[in-house]
């Protein structure tokens, strides 16, 4: 934390992350997301939510399809809502917002479908709260395209993948 209890950057917009996130339409995972630019301005916000105009696991359930891992393991995924990361970024090119060098705030780190898509748009620093049990393959491809990522907590994110 900054000096004389002021939040630092990081830590004011994680929070304001925390209040994006409290919109999300899914209970499995309440996650939001911000993307500042380098003026330290909001340009975008997503959270986990259902496709416009659509229904919302909170009122009519979870759509699951069974998923097989890199190593193997099978998991139910709930695929009704679009992830927080994607929504922040599909915000921003639906009113034409420039988020190429941009940072990302996000509830935990991305999955690989969204680091792929964050890296596509030019963001060149990604901020979590959390860290998330796979995301090792995100780790690795942010490494190697020279995006830093910064996961504030090194714990895991409280993401319920067993409730129905």
């Amino acid at each position: 934390m900054a000096t004389n209890n002021r939040l630092d950057w990081d830590e004011y917009f994680l929070s304001i992350v925390d209040a994006v996130s409290k919109r999300a339409t899914c209970d499995r995972g309440k996650s939001g997301c911000i993307i500042v630019d380098d003026k330290k301005m909001i340009i975008s916000t997503g959270y986990v939510g259902s496709v416009s105009g659509d229904e919302h696991c909170d009122d009519v359930g979870h759509l699951f399809v069974m998923k097989k891992s890199l190593d193997g393991e099978y998991s139910q995924h709930c695929i009704r809502t679009v992830h927080a990361e994607m929504n922040a970024i599909a915000q921003a090119a639906k009113r034409g917002v420039r988020i190429e060098d941009a940072t990302l705030y996000c509830t935990m780190e991305p999955c690989f479908e969204c680091a792929k898509v964050i890296i596509q748009c030019g963001i060149k620093r990604v901020v979590c709260k959390y860290y998330y049990h796979k995301a090792e393959l995100t780790r690795e491809i942010f490494h190697k395209r020279g995006i830093i990522l910064n996961v504030k907590m090194i714990i895991e994110a409280p993401y319920d993948k067993d409730k129905e």
